[in-house]
């Protein structure tokens, strides 16, 4: 039976929904604020693009989080999406420190 799993929610889609539209602020504004063109929040914002480090910066200084807030979360959402993907090739592994002894040696 294939395993189902719950739809991530993007960097993008966190940064609109929970520190954008809250505030009645647009993509724009918050654009113009940090000094970067929209596209750059809109490429984020759609998940075209994923968040860098000088968006980071910028967009922690505006909301005053702590630096490398949405990168965390950009590199979790990549660790998930990975571990899906890699399921089945994860789960065939077999760690070392868990083979016998005298196999590890052969090795």
């Amino acid at each position: 039976m294939a395993k189902r799993y719950i739809e991530l929610e993007t960097v993008g889609t966190v940064l609109k929904e929970e520190f954008i539209e809250p505030h009645n602020l647009t993509i724009e504004w918050v654009a113009k604020s940090i000094s970067v063109p929209a596209w750059r929040l809109f490429a984020i914002i759609d998940g075209g693009e994923p968040m860098v480090a000088d968006l980071d910066l910028l967009l922690t200084k505006y909301f005053g989080l702590t630096e490398g807030y949405f990168l965390r979360m950009q590199e979790l959402y990549n660790l998930r999406l990975a571990k899906q993907k890699l399921r089945k090739k994860l789960s065939n592994i077999i760690p070392i420190f868990n083979l016998p002894k005298r196999v590890v040696a052969a090795l």
